[in-house]
């Protein structure tokens, strides 16, 4: 087999058979093909597509290029949740504890945030003492013992992704919906879950910023999870305004502990039900969407949602007293309230440039290496068809120094439209594929 005589086929629009897909990313993982092939191969699969088949080979492939984690030992299903990137979107912190306390177990394997969307660990690793470098050996132990692990990625978990990612993003084959399909899901995939729900972010703030593509790239997902077996819903949720109001590492922190504590409704409350019924519905823990949401807002009011996540900080090492005391989690000194000029309705936001001030704060990355500032962030003070008066606070920004304040608040003036009359109010969620 020969690695041009794949590249060409690809190239004149053929499917590629699944030794053919399998020789190539052997090659990508142990290093025998060049840049430069690899690239070749990316930019053919890129303009000629691959159909599903072609892509739940190139998924399974990925996986089993690096460790295939083994949980079958622990009890019951095995539910998981991804996210494609958002603004505020601390979902995972809300429904996994409380998914985890109706008996499901949730071992979930997050990543760091890169530009405006905002890593899972990044916000775990915002509270003190809390370890996000759980062995397989660790997360089945927590895993049985208390239902919930949350962990980030091993080293060896899809090498050959690691490397088709860095290079689609320097030869423009980005937006590839079979290599993004394929990308997260031999994660997931790799990470042992017996089902997984998608969270498909589309607007403003996504990386899908209309409903077509958003709902391509999930049905490619959904139909892929058939092809290996896996149980895959998608949810098409909207974000055309950051879906919390706080948006940085500990101030996100905060916002998932106060829904926990039942004093926290609005749109995170609402797409954390949503995707969290969906886990209990592939677990067949209830039979309906309804009676998930039922189940999971009656653990937020006995307070079973915030026990677990108490018992999750007290696994891992993080402190538990931050539940109490909000003291306990970093924020940044310096302060800038970004105040509205004139009177009307917040009729629209640029969800990317709202990011992008978080960003300036300090919160996020513009390189993967780039530290981050746990402390800094944003708390939006208003919502899309809020009214506002000249003066009106829209914003408190939080960051290391004054400069930094004042570049985020420059990007949030830009990002806030207001007009005089209200404008109907976009869809939360969009659309469900399963």
């Amino acid at each position: 087999m020969n690695i041009v005589d794949i590249i060409l086929k690809k190239r004149d629009g053929y499917k590629l058979s699944n030794e053919e897909i399998a020789f190539f990313v052997k090659g990508v993982t142990e290093g025998s093909l060049p840049d430069y092939q690899i690239s070749a191969f990316l930019m053919a699969a890129f303009i000629k597509d691959m159909d599903t088949e072609e892509t739940a080979s190139l998924t399974m492939e990925m996986a089993r290029s690096g460790s295939m984690f083994d949980f079958s030992q622990i009890e019951g299903f095995k539910a998981d949740k991804h996210s494609t990137g958002g603004v505020a979107d601390t979902t995972t912190l809300i429904l996994a504890p409380l998914v985890a306390s109706t008996g499901v177990p949730v071992i979930k394997m997050s990543g760091r945030g890169l530009g405006f969307s905002g890593g899972t660990i990044d916000k775990l690793e915002s509270i003190p003492g809390f370890n996000v470098n759980v062995s397989e050996e660790e997360a089945i132990a927590f895993a049985k013992k208390s239902n919930i692990v949350l962990m980030s990625q091993t080293d060896n978990l899809t090498p050959a992704d690691k490397k088709l990612y860095a290079l689609r993003d320097v030869t423009g084959t980005v937006d590839s919906i079979p290599l993004i399909a394929a990308s997260i899901m031999s994660k997931k995939i790799a990470a042992g879950a017996d089902g997984i729900v998608l969270d498909v972010k589309c607007g403003s703030g996504a990386f899908m910023q209309d409903l077509e593509s958003a709902e391509t790239l999930a049905s490619v997902m959904v139909n892929m999870g058939r092809h290996v077996g896996r149980k895959v819903t998608a949810v098409i949720s909207g974000m055309d305004q950051p879906l919390g109001m706080n948006i940085g590492n500990s101030l996100e922190v905060i916002e998932a502990i106060e829904v926990l504590k039942g004093n926290v409704g609005g749109d995170l409350l609402d797409v954390s039900l949503t995707l969290g019924a969906h886990m209990l519905l592939l677990a067949e823990r209830v039979e309906t969407v309804e009676q998930g949401k039922y189940l999971l807002e009656h653990h937020i009011k006995n307070g079973m949602g915030l026990a677990m996540f108490r018992e999750l900080l007290l696994q891992q090492g993080g402190n538990p007293e931050i539940l109490n005391d909000y003291s306990l989690l970093p924020l940044s000194p310096c302060t800038k309230t970004v105040l509205a000029q004139k009177n009307g309705y917040i009729n629209e936001m640029d969800t990317a440039l709202i990011g992008r001030a978080s960003l300036e704060t300090g919160a996020g990355r513009a390189f993967k290496e780039q530290p981050l500032d746990f402390g800094a962030g944003i708390i939006m003070k208003k919502r899309l068809g809020d009214s506002v008066k000249i003066g009106e606070p829209l914003a408190e920004i939080f960051a290391s120094s004054d400069e930094k304040c004042t570049s985020a608040a420059n990007y949030l003036q830009q990002a806030m439209t207001i007009g005089e009359e209200k404008q109907p109010l976009p869809a939360l969620i969009l659309k469900i594929i399963d």
